[in-house]
């Protein structure tokens, strides 16, 4: 119950790692509001419209009295060559992987400056760091992603809120699960490179995020964990 007492915010918590995360959140003593544009959740919104920010601000204001742990984590993952990429795809991934996490965090700012050891989490990814044929703009938003954790950890921290980032490598979720389904030597090629020989798992992402929300990690921010079971440890 090392949460006991804090208030979290978890976006894309319908499914796959934002559901693992709240449910970790919860069995750690959190109170956790949940949102997603698909049915399931405390709060049904899509995040990259303009009014859901606020909208969810609100939300955690009347339903908790308050805001300790923002986990941004609403994302979708779109493949395109570049030759031909459409501006529609491009601006769809930017718009909800990027645009949504800097405005809910500045949304959030006056609510967690009240809590005194706020914690902001973002969800990257591997493709935070590298880049990949036909993920142009999934890496661009990931990239985007880290930068902006960055940059809050040092603005924000004379108030004691830390802002990390975790960096997921090939997950089963919902949306990969298909994928790797379709073509299977698309999941093998990510079991070998792994080191522990597998794909992760949500709950994999979920016990990292506990510890970021925890005063176990009260000395890190401005930090990125990888999470990718050694895949990218090697070329």
């Amino acid at each position: 119950m090392r949460l006991a007492g804090k208030r979290a915010l978890v976006t894309g918590a319908a499914s796959g790692i934002g559901q693992a995360i709240a449910a970790r959140l919860a069995a750690d003593g959190a109170a956790v509001l949940t949102a997603d544009r698909a049915p399931g959740t405390d709060v049904t919104l899509d995040v990259s419209a303009p009014e859901s920010p606020a909208a969810l601000i609100t939300a955690c204001q009347q339903q908790m009295g308050g805001l300790d742990i923002l986990v941004a984590n609403a994302g979708v993952s779109a493949f395109e060559m570049l030759e031909g990429h459409s501006d529609a795809v491009w601006n769809s991934t930017l718009s909800i992987n990027l645009d949504s996490v800097f405005r809910l965090c500045r949304e959030a700012i006056p609510l967690l400056k009240l809590s005194g050891q706020a914690r902001i989490i973002t969800i990257g990814s591997v493709m935070s760091t590298f880049g990949e044929a036909g993920m142009a703009a999934y890496a661009a938003a990931k990239h985007g992603v880290l930068g902006l954790t960055r940059a809050m950890a040092i603005e924000l921290g004379p108030h004691g809120i830390t802002a990390n980032c975790i960096q997921p490598g090939a997950i089963l979720t919902g949306i990969t699960r298909p994928a790797f389904a379709a073509n299977p030597a698309f999941g093998d090629y990510w079991v070998e490179k792994s080191a522990l020989k597998r794909l992760g798992e949500p709950d994999d992402i979920a016990a990292v995020a506990a510890f970021l929300a925890s005063n176990d990690s009260r000395f890190m921010t401005g930090a990125t964990l990888v999470v990718d079971g050694g895949a990218t440890a090697h070329p």
